[in-house]
């Protein structure tokens, strides 16, 4: 499974990429807004930390606008993925951007019928939003696995599931095991998955024990 970090943080970003935990970075409007900062400029950056797909969303609603937006947010680095909405207009932007050689993200994906459509628009990736189902009493993941089969049954079809709106490592695991390509993970939630109490009680131990010995390996 491949993590993309779900930030515009460019230090957080950083951090994460040279511990090699990010194999790509999902950006949308709200978190370009967070960081303060040109969203041309936060991009380009981001991409020049990660050869991987960084998408990067488009804010027009209507499909000419959203074209034209979405050619502009590809010129800025060989890596940007353009992530549009899942609407007709973004449909139609996404068939003709992915004609051109563009991998598209179509995002806000609620139900399995959307990501069908998405796949046949010529989606690079597919986001289904998890946490926000969980967040209405529905079961965010049985979404994830109904997805993957059905790109499974038609294996013409090669857009990747990228779970979006993870809330905890328990999403993650779901996911991985359902077999989704990809998973868009905020850094705090990335870090939760190191931890685990017995790995810091037997690390305490060891180095208990070898602080008895009164050697250094330096």
């Amino acid at each position: 499974m491949k993590f993309f970090v779900d930030t515009a943080e460019v230090s957080e970003i950083r951090a994460l990429a040279e511990a090699g935990l990010v194999d790509g970075v999902t950006t949308n409007p709200s978190l370009i807004a967070k960081s303060g900062r040109n969203m041309a400029e936060v991009i380009a950056e981001i991409c020049a930390i990660t050869p991987g797909p960084v998408s990067a969303e488009v804010t027009a609603t209507d499909f000419e606008t959203m074209l034209a937006e979405g050619r502009y947010l590809r010129g800025i680095a060989k890596n940007v993925a353009v992530k549009v909405p899942l609407t007709e207009a973004g449909l139609r932007t996404c068939r003709v951007l992915a004609g051109e050689g563009t991998p598209v993200n179509v995002t806000l994906c609620f139900s399995p019928a959307q990501a069908l459509l998405a796949a046949k628009a010529g989606a690079a990736f597919i986001s289904p939003f998890v946490g926000r189902l969980d967040d209405i009493s529905t079961d965010g993941m049985s979404l994830i696995a109904d997805i993957v089969q059905i790109y499974r049954n038609y294996p013409a079809l090669k857009t990747e599931v990228l779970v979006a709106s993870v809330r905890h490592p328990i999403h993650l695991v779901q996911a991985a095991k359902l077999g989704a390509h990809v998973a868009t993970l905020p850094p705090q939630v990335i870090r939760q998955l190191l931890k685990h109490p017995l790995t810091d009680s037997g690390l305490a131990a060891f180095l208990a024990d070898w602080k008895k010995t009164g050697q250094s390996i330096l």
